[in-house]
């Protein structure tokens, strides 16, 4: 969580305790339900002062704020390997809050234990693993009954954590006052193996996509570790600016970009050269930052500011300044897939003209799979069993797509009583669906 400086030392348990600190870990795991390839992707912002914040990263826009009635102070923020699911911690409410990422609603509240912070998901998806500050452990979240199923001592203050590619190893930094550790996790047998020393106050933990190396933000020593993961040793440090807080790596392994939260800056890393690239000037009391999967902009959360700095990776400049919620803590940014929908149809009429038939009544309605809400203003195209076109209509605000066609004889009336297809294609957003309705003569 943030802190300004050594005398500050309570700012953590204030953070817990208090209104201070919202969710720097969302998470997103799989659901189970067939969708379309991901198509967008988002960024998610846990705002300490309450509330998610949904950002399209295409438009580098807030498109909605999420909230949960019995969670109100998100601190981590992390996202799923798929893009369907997240988690975020809420801090001082000690639950994890499930929100269904295709269509951003919230769906439940996993008891964890005592001050959730970290937060990050398993290479299948299957696991949660959340670090709980107050209490020194890690909860083990069962992401198909959304339950803790184990708990793992770890040690005081547990905060940020990470996972190896593979998922074999879990670390946990242990945000302490002096010189601190980063505990070794064996996720087969959820037992601490090993404790490796990094600096003063270790906050943040990343691993690179290799799987070779684990950056350490070492808050107090206001320098980075990178340890080996084969044999636990330091490599060597490279130095950041005041109080650095949070660490995302780029797609190639070979560069992290640190935030500074008393710099007012980010720092980018040379990970291979262990030396510091550049310094780029930010917002006030910069926290969390992550990345966009093509590594093209970084996205960094401004505690003061209440915004989002956008950063371009290429110049290395900031491109953009995004408001957001107040206080806002963790970011993460992924890939979401469309929504999965569904269309139900009704009955049309077939009514005989001189030179052929009309079709009336030809109906579909659109609706999300997950939450049954209307999908309004898509197109509908409807056809014969046998693909000949009919009509197409635009959904209403009630989801539903209404229109008539005529039809000339050669289509055949046999044909026609076999009913229709309604279809719809999909986008960015939505899923596609096709659906088979009924028609008879009048």
């Amino acid at each position: 969580m943030p802190r300004t400086n050594r005398r500050s030392t309570f700012h953590r348990s204030t953070a817990l305790g208090g209104a201070v600190a919202l969710g720097v870990a969302l998470v997103l795991v799989p659901t189970g339900s067939a969708v379309a390839a991901p198509t967008r992707v988002l960024g998610y912002v846990a705002n300490n002062g309450g509330g998610v914040s949904v950002l399209d990263t295409a438009t580098d826009a807030v498109t909605s704020t999420l909230s949960d009635s019995s969670g109100n102070s998100p601190y981590g923020v992390g996202v799923a390997f798929d893009g369907s699911r997240g988690y975020v911690t809420n801090v001082r409410n000690n639950t994890l809050t499930v929100i269904d990422t295709p269509t951003n609603t919230v769906d439940a509240a996993v008891p964890v234990g005592d001050g959730p912070a970290g937060v990050v998901v398993s290479p299948s998806g299957g696991h949660v693993y959340v670090s709980n500050y107050r209490a020194g452990t890690v909860s083990v979240v069962d992401a198909a009954t959304l339950t803790a199923t184990e708990t793992i001592p770890v040690g005081p203050n547990a905060d940020g954590v990470a996972l190896t590619p593979d998922g074999s190893r879990l670390y946990v930094a242990h945000d302490v006052v002096g010189a601190g550790t980063v505990s070794v996790v064996d996720t087969a047998t959820n037992a601490e193996i090993a404790e490796i020393p990094t600096g003063h106050t270790p906050t943040a933990v990343a691993v690179t996509p290799d799987g070779k190396k684990l950056l350490v933000v070492n808050k107090f020593s206001n320098n980075v570790a990178v340890v080996s993961v084969a044999t636990n040793a330091v490599l060597g440090t490279i130095p950041v600016s005041f109080i650095p807080h949070g660490i995302a790596i780029s797609p190639d392994g070979n560069r992290a970009f640190v935030t500074n939260s008393e710099g007012h800056s980010l720092s980018v890393l040379d990970i291979p050269a262990l030396a510091a690239v550049t310094t780029i000037p930010v917002g006030n009391r910069p926290i969390g930052v992550a990345l966009t999967p093509d590594g093209r902009k970084a996205y960094v959360t401004n505690f003061g500011s209440g915004t989002v700095s956008v950063v371009d990776t290429g110049s290395l400049a900031v491109v953009n300044t995004v408001p957001v919620g107040t206080n806002p803590v963790g970011v993460a940014v992924h890939a979401v897939p469309p929504a999965p929908t569904k269309l139900g149809t009704g009955y049309a009429s077939l009514q005989l003209r001189r030179s052929g038939l009309t079709v009336r009544g030809l109906n579909a309605t659109l609706t999300e799979s997950h939450t049954g809400k209307p999908v309004v203003g898509r197109t509908v195209a409807f056809r014969t069993m046998k693909g000949h076109p009919l009509c197409t209509a635009v959904t209403n605000s009630s989801g539903k797509a209404r229109c008539d066609a005529d039809v000339p004889l050669l289509v055949g009336l046999a044909t026609l009583l076999r009913g229709y297809t309604a279809a719809y294609p999909g986008d960015g957003a939505h899923g596609p669906s096709r659906a088979h309705g009924w028609s008879g003569l009048l």
